[in-house]
């Protein structure tokens, strides 16, 4: 008798990342990484925050900072992401705001919220690995969230019933989502809320990169478009969440879920059998650095990624071979390949590592049904142009190699 023979059946669902195993690439210095989809860490406002801790650790503050805290969250930080939100169309209380660790512990806890086994989540074909990561463990079925298709709300809703349960969400990334770096547009967003008011299921929106948009008009979130038409928070589906991870800090695990108070009210009872509350002290720092400098620093973040973008785009334009397509997005850290039919993601990673020494993920791992083999994510964040430029040139030999059956 072993431990692993009385796990949960839902123990069995549960994989390792690709991603989190690619991070470990960064540290060899002869591979040119695009795999991780991480923010440059010579772009942290690392002064900002080294004041932000000194200020929280004074005599006055230091027993608020190190106490424990109420569920919910700092009130000022809420209190700012409030106003926030207001600036993006969402008009909202700090009683509308759950602060989590990370936008990743909101997908658990909204997983765990709306899905029973058997329910089915409505995804991208691909869509954040870190999203069905989350919602594995709830043990749902998967559907293909086709935005801006003929299928219909009844035809989601019929496949759920053969699958033995009901369509209880879906999940985008509306803004250069991750993997594939695309936007919904407005009319998009405005048929997926049709929808889900027809499947009377919850919509999911990951505003991860929300922030990073680089050229373009910028599209209002999902809820924004959903409090038009209805006038208050109170009375939509969508769950918009947020994260200061792309934009501030990831390593201080600080993001946000804004929703009508009847949702936050669970969240919060989960949050408090989990965690009992976000680290009181990072959130002190995030809300003193984002109080002081968010406008001004996401400002200067969108110019260098945007130079980066831009290197990546021509990059691919000047060395991919024929038969070889792109997404061109308007924000965010990643561009989507689809390679000719017959070429491996995974296999071509295999022989890149060996050969030219250029790491990126192959796409497989962003399909819920595990399809997607000729594609792969590159991210442009944490490279110069002169990488960039060098990783495409290699990309494009390596590819050429591989049509060609060398």
């Amino acid at each position: 008798m072993t431990l692993e023979q009385i796990f949960a059946t839902r123990a069995a669902r549960l994989k390792a990342s690709e991603i989190r195993e690619l991070l470990k690439l960064l540290d060899q210095p002869d591979i040119l990484s695009f795999a991780g989809g991480i923010p440059d860490p010579s772009l942290f406002p690392a002064e900002a925050f080294a004041q932000a801790f000194a200020e929280a650790l004074t005599p006055s503050r230091q027993a608020q900072a190190l106490q424990y805290s109420i569920s919910e969250g700092y009130l000022p930080l809420r209190r700012w992401l409030a106003a926030h939100m207001g600036t993006l169309g969402v008009p909202c209380g700090t009683d509308n705001i759950l602060i989590t660790s990370g936008s990743q512990q909101a997908l658990d806890y909204l997983g765990k919220l709306f899905l029973s086994p058997g329910d089915t989540a409505l995804v991208g074909w691909p869509t954040y690995l870190g999203a069905l990561a989350a919602f594995n463990a709830y043990e749902p079925e998967y559907d293909r969230l086709r935005i801006g298709s003929n299928r219909s709300a009844a035809d989601y809703m019929a496949q759920a019933e053969v699958a033995g349960g009901r369509v209880k969400m879906a999940y985008l990334s509306a803004d250069f989502a991750n993997p594939t770096g695309e936007t919904v547009d407005r009319a998009g967003r405005e048929q997926l809320l049709d929808q889900a008011e027809a499947m009377d299921c919850a919509v999911i929106e990951d505003a991860a990169y929300q922030a990073l948009r680089y050229d373009g008009d910028p599209v209002p979130p999902i809820l924004a478009l959903e409090i038009a038409r209805k006038g208050s928070v109170e009375a939509c589906r969508t769950i918009y969440c947020g994260s200061f991870s792309k934009t501030l800090s990831p390593g201080l695990r600080v993001g946000w879920v804004v929703a009508s108070q009847a949702v936050i009210r669970q969240l919060v009872l989960m949050k408090q059998a989990a965690d009992l509350h976000s680290s009181s002290i990072n959130q002190i720092a995030i809300h003193s650095v984002a109080e002081r400098l968010f406008d001004s620093h996401v400002a200067s973040l969108r110019a260098v990624y945007q130079r980066r973008r831009d290197a990546m785009l021509d990059g691919l334009a000047r060395h991919m071979p024929d038969g070889v397509t792109w997404t061109r997005p308007e924000g965010g850290m990643f561009v989507w390949l689809t390679l000719p039919t017959g070429l491996d993601g995974a296999d071509l990673l295999a022989r890149s590592l060996e050969t030219v020494k250029v790491a990126f993920v192959p796409g497989r791992a962003f399909f819920a049904d595990g399809s997607g083999a000729n594609s792969l994510r590159l991210s442009f964040s944490c490279a110069s142009e002169s990488m960039i430029e060098d990783g495409m040139k290699r990309l494009g030999a390596l590819l050429r190699d591989a049509q060609a059956g060398r």
